[in-house]
């Protein structure tokens, strides 16, 4: 007995298969997309941040918590989207989550006070954290794999330049008020994404044939993360996320604020979010090509050393244009090195099982996206300087070299 038609389990005439040329080019078309508009969200409330607190009244903890609550959400989202995704496909997934990540997004604009703006942007985070492990798996899974690396560095740029169209957003809208224009944005976009990923987003014919077209049910949670020889690669996995995502969203949320405490304008302080951004989108391309071309520990090893040279940088810059560069080349180090933990934690699960194993291993570091916004938040109550709060960054970026490094040694999952 069949089951049920789902909206990708069927052929689509107005999509080429997901295995021509042009069939991954349309799947990581609209994985971008969704990503762009995916990565304008996240950083729509570190944006918005500086005008929400004189209209609300926030202090400095309060928005470190308001940073935190939409990561928060993120990781019960990437865990169940993740492994729901393993039930009944990448596709029904990732529309769910769009549709989920839109409407709160337009919500988070009608918000009157703080308590309301936490428990939005907690559910924005459900959203979000369900679309992004199966963004990851369509388009490791739309390639072969020695071009997961290129696959996967091609839709996550799109969420530092969803970041870019924030920063622009910012730096145009005028007035206190106008915080609420990113928000409208943010939400219209997947809204008006759904109907064109319903009739050409294939979902993946590789998940299709390794689940016997979804007929049979994923294998326990403890079995995929450690069964096998995937136990001490599942640790390594998380360590890396856990704490290259401390750093990550201490940025994202965080850098607005730093740069305006140390007296840059707000055109000057959005200047500087936009070259992050810039940074973290090419570098996203640069070094996931780099990663199916050259000795991967050698840019795993050369990726961490940026990270920490470009937190020393903006730990000290002088000057405006010293920060601009400092921030292209944190932006090009950090995002670009979670696109590459995005990729390799793909290749270490089998395929019927990769949706759990990607969306643990997302949720484990959805923690650290919610410890960094919250330890800077602190750090910044306690009196302490930006730069001494950005140098904090520095020993967390070096456990995720290590752990990262050492995950190269590991075996991969054979498919």
């Amino acid at each position: 007995m069949k089951r049920a038609a789902t909206f990708s389990s069927t052929p689509d005439a107005a999509a080429p298969p997901q295995s021509t040329p042009g069939g991954v080019a349309l799947t990581l078309g609209l994985c971008f997309a969704l990503a762009l508009l995916e990565g304008l969200d996240l950083q729509s409330v570190g944006v918005a941040a500086p005008r929400m607190a004189r209209e609300f009244g926030l202090s400095v903890a309060q928005m470190g918590l308001a940073f935190s609550a939409g990561t928060f959400g993120l990781l019960p989202g990437a865990m169940f989207g993740g492994r729901l995704a393993d039930r009944i496909g990448r596709k029904r997934v990732l529309v769910i989550s769009a549709c989920l990540f839109g409407l709160l997004s337009i919500m988070t604009a009608l918000v009157a006070d703080f308590h309301t703006l936490v428990l939005v942007r907690v559910l924005t985070g459900i959203g979000l954290g369900g679309a992004l492990p199966n963004l990851i798996a369509l388009s490791s899974e739309a390639v072969e794999p020695h071009r997961r690396g290129t696959a996967v560095s091609v839709m996550y740029c799109g969420i530092p330049f969803g970041g870019v169209i924030a920063s622009v957003i910012g730096v145009l809208s005028a007035g206190d008020a106008d915080w609420r224009h990113i928000f409208y944005v943010g939400g219209a976009g997947p809204l008006l994404l759904v109907p064109l990923l319903l009739l050409f987003l294939r979902d993946s014919s590789a998940f299709t044939k390794a689940s016997h077209d979804g007929r049979i049910k994923p294998a326990p949670i403890g079995e995929v993360l450690f069964g096998g020889t995937r136990g001490l690669s599942t640790v390594q996995i998380w360590v890396s996320y856990f704490c290259t995502l401390i750093v990550l969203y201490f940025l994202l949320n965080w850098l607005p604020s730093l740069m305006a405490a140390r007296g840059l304008s707000r055109a000057e302080v959005g200047y500087v979010q936009i070259f992050f951004n810039v940074g973290g989108g090419l570098g996203t391309l640069l070094i996931g090509m780099l990663m199916d071309r050259i000795r991967q520990s050698l840019v795993i090893g050369g990726m961490y050393v940026g990270i920490i040279a470009s937190l020393a940088g903006l730990s000290v810059s002088p000057g405006f244009g010293a920060l601009v560069a400092a921030a292209f080349f944190a932006g090009t180090f950090v995002v670009g090195g979670q696109s590459v933990l995005y990729a390799l934690s793909a290749a270490f699960y089998p395929t019927a099982m990769r949706g759990t194993g990607v969306g643990a291993a997302v949720a484990v570091g959805r923690i650290g996206s919610v410890v960094g916004p919250l330890a800077a938040g602190q750090l910044l109550a306690m009196g302490r300087s930006s730069s001494t709060v950005i140098g904090a960054s520095i020993p967390v970026t070096v456990i995720a070299a290590v752990a990262a490094l050492l995950l190269l040694r590991r075996p991969r999952a054979a498919d």
